[in-house]
């Protein structure tokens, strides 16, 4: 498959390394001369200095030949007119753009990207992406991430397993035996920066990052098996008024919970739009960082802070200063790498990588044969699949041991006509069949081959 990326940020380098190592073809194209040398040191990618909206440029990168374009520069308008330009001059098939502005994503333009108009296939607005994961985190307290899949029958959690957890230095064949309905497998192990897909024998130890295949109506019982018996928060505190904040207030609000809401913005004139348009919010006008702003927003008494403000200092320290005066449960965004590899050093649970969550929304609409969701972790070292059994394909009518995937491949569930399989060696596969797989990165292309022969770019 023949990709070419706009733009050689974060977020375009995550893509590129990505997308090269599964033996793409990808050409990077970028304004920045250092950015490209970074890019062009490190990947197996080309690399060309330019505007990614350049017509010319986009000819040099073989535009014409190219199957998928991914526009994720810094600004906006480049993004739309590259898409535009690779479409009208290249007829590039698919076209993803990053937009950040709300203005151009309103209900009342939304014939805007329409193929009349402006032919974008895809449009990733990252602030809405981490609103939505921020979301999801909340849902199932305890956990670092939640991601549904098979139309939410099926959930994907990462969480690290405490020195109380009851099962700890227990082989995980033991599982099934100890909790016969439990209805969970252990599909992936970080344990101190390794990776690995665990085997039968294999215990888990206290410290290890782990993700688990779970029913999702069977999503708290299966907490407390691995140690968290947290209750979903009912007083959540939001720092940080800007795109993200907004969103997630939103969010909450339209979910029909109980829960006491309240959102501190230190900007004025931000916090009266932020009053006029959350219903049930409260809204604190004042620094996060100032201990009275806290207790007026009775911290204390909060269940989860969530600091997503601009400032990674500012959401590091007010979710400190929030711990430190009894909230139990801090949640924070943090654009550094840097701060959140010390996350759990200083105290803060759960930490929120943006340009991850964007990462893993683009991958996830760049998808092969029945594949029908992705969603990147590890930063990239895995991937948790859902693919759809074919008649005809590979893998129907097959078992699970028949397909010798042993190492880098944890099958997690099987859906068959709205019932939830968790699959064993001699699980039979059958036409219709959704299947969740989590998948070394080594693995991914293995994977796609056995679900379809054919390449089918959604």
């Amino acid at each position: 498959m023949k990709v070419i990326v706009g733009g050689a940020g974060q977020v375009g380098f995550n893509i590129a390394k990505h997308l090269s190592e599964q033996n793409n073809d990808v050409t990077v194209i970028d304004q920045s001369r250092s950015l490209i040398r970074k890019i062009s040191e490190s990947l197996d990618v080309r690399a060309i200095v330019g505007h990614a909206s350049d017509p010319e440029m986009l000819n040099a990168a073989g535009a014409a030949d190219a199957d998928i374009m991914i526009a994720v520069t810094q600004s906006d308008e480049v993004n739309m007119v590259a898409c535009q330009v690779g479409h009208s001059l290249f007829s590039v098939p698919t076209k993803i753009a990053r937009i950040r502005n709300q203005a151009y994503l309103k209900k009342g333009w939304r014939d805007l990207f329409s193929r009349d108009n402006m032919p974008i296939d895809v449009i990733i607005s990252p602030e809405l992406e981490v609103a939505q994961a921020l979301g999801r985190r909340l849902k199932v307290p305890g956990a670092f991430n939640m991601v549904p899949f098979v139309d939410g029958k099926v959930r994907m959690i990462g969480l690290v397993l405490e020195e109380d957890c009851p099962v700890i230095n227990t082989p995980l064949r033991q599982l099934t035996e100890l909790f016969p309905n439990l209805h969970t497998i252990v599909t992936a192990v970080n344990r101190a920066g390794h990776l690995f897909v665990p085997r039968s024998d294999d215990q888990l130890q206290a410290g290890d990052a782990i993700y688990i295949a779970v029913e999702a109506e069977n999503t708290e019982r299966a907490m407390a098996v691995f140690g968290h018996e947290e209750k979903a928060a009912q007083r959540i505190i939001i720092v940080g008024g800007g795109n993200i904040g907004y969103f997630l207030a939103k969010q909450l609000e339209a979910s029909g919970s109980a829960v006491n809401l309240k959102l501190i913005e230190l900007d004025s004139d931000r916090a009266a739009w932020l009053a006029e348009r959350l219903k049930s919010t409260v809204i604190i006008n004042g620094d996060a960082l100032d201990r009275e702003i806290l207790n007026e927003a009775n911290i204390s008494q909060a269940d989860t802070i969530v600091s997503v403000a601009d400032d990674d200092e500012v959401n590091i320290l007010s979710s400190l200063l929030a711990k430190q005066q009894g909230c139990p449960r801090a949640i924070t965004l943090m654009n550094n790498p840097i701060y959140s590899s010390l996350a759990g050093t200083i105290g803060i649970d759960v930490a929120m990588d943006p340009r991850e969550t964007t990462v893993s929304s683009i991958v996830r609409h760049i998808r092969r044969g029945r594949i029908r969701d992705l969603y990147s972790i590890f930063e990239g070292q895995a991937e948790i699949i859902e693919a759809e059994v074919l008649e005809g394909s590979e893998v129907a009518g097959q078992t699970i041991g028949a397909l010798r995937l042993h190492g880098d491949v944890k099958f997690g569930v099987i859906v068959r006509d709205d019932v939830t399989i968790m699959p064993q060696a001699d699980t039979l596969m059958l036409s219709g069949d959704h299947v969740v797989i989590l998948a070394m990165k080594s693995a991914v292309k293995k994977i796609e081959q056995l679900f379809s022969a054919k390449a089918d770019i959604f």
